[in-house]
């Protein structure tokens, strides 16, 4: 299997079913919905989303009943870039090499447009899930509402602006970026397996490997904001130095980071083992996650 060509495809078809899922953006009122679009399509790997896909295949469902699933999710993570992005949060001006929602339609626009899109995230994941046991879409609902809600990302979001600027310990770091990022990570995985009707050892094993994917892809991320280059990122390298945020490499050295990368994958490489095949694209993902510098 050619990792860059699955997810090429996959991001297609993805970017494919977002459009459709969007209001057009002449749609009254125009600016929303084109500061909908714009964030949404501003680029991105989207690669959670693929991983609602992939866990799909992995339990041996049909990734395309789970698309609507996974543009939801996507719908959710580009909101939550929208608000991190903000004057308020984090306040940067680019993100992906172009300007951010509030620097284009301003903050009062940008802040609605990822309401807007964290709202119709919910509209599409149970209107659009055709052909699939209603139990199961409610069970994916919860599943994405709590990976996005103040038991996980939002706060994740939380504790991390809590933590600004003070000492904290690798305990609380590891209980930030497990709700932050891994949170939406699991929402994926579990969300994938639940609408293909999965054994729960396969969710169970599935919610496992999101976890320390998770974990290994915002270490990567920290590494990356003091190792990385502007023009690979996307943005100016150093933004949690300047917002003073705990990071990886701010409690221990970048080498050790590295090696806990390394330990992650190997653990959620271990937490698949008993899938078969049709898993060996996130086991190539998780090692993709941890080799890249973008």
């Amino acid at each position: 299997m050619n990792l860059e060509k699955y997810l090429e495809a996959n991001k297609n078809l993805i970017d494919s079913s977002l459009d459709e899922f969007l209001p057009g953006a002449q749609e009254t009122p125009a600016v929303i919905h084109d500061a909908m679009r714009y964030s949404v399509f501003a680029g991105g790997k989207r690669l959670r989303p693929i991983l609602v896909l992939a866990s799909a295949q992995a339990v041996g469902g049909d990734p395309n009943k789970v698309l609507p699933a996974a543009c939801a999710l996507e719908m959710v993570h580009t909101y939550s870039l929208i608000h991190d992005d903000l004057p308020s949060m984090d306040n940067d001006d680019y993100r992906r090499g172009k300007l951010t929602s509030h620097k284009v339609y301003g903050e009062a626009m940008a802040i609605l447009a990822g309401d807007a899109l964290l709202t119709l995230a919910f509209e599409v994941l149970v209107d659009h899930t055709k052909g699939i046991d209603p139990l199961k879409v409610n069970l994916a609902v919860v599943e994405l509402a709590r990976a996005a809600g103040s038991m996980g990302m939002v706060g994740g979001q939380v504790a991390d602006i809590l933590s600004e600027g003070k000492r904290i310990t690798g305990k609380d770091l590891e209980y930030i970026h497990r709700h932050k990022t891994a949170a939406l990570f699991g929402a994926a995985l579990r969300m994938g397996a639940i609408l293909s009707h999965a054994e729960q050892w396969e969710i169970d094993s599935l919610s496992n490997y999101a976890l320390h994917l998770g974990l290994a892809f915002q270490i990567v991320d920290d590494v990356l904001d003091v190792t990385g280059e502007a023009h690979r990122l996307g943005k100016e390298p150093g933004g949690d130095i300047k917002n003073m945020k705990a990071t990886y490499p701010s409690l221990y050295s970048i080498e050790e980071s590295r090696a806990r990368v390394s330990e992650e994958i190997e653990q959620a490489l271990g937490s698949i083992s008993s899938l078969g095949p049709e898993a060996d694209p996130l086991r190539k993902i998780v090692n993709y996650v941890g080799t890249r510098d973008y």
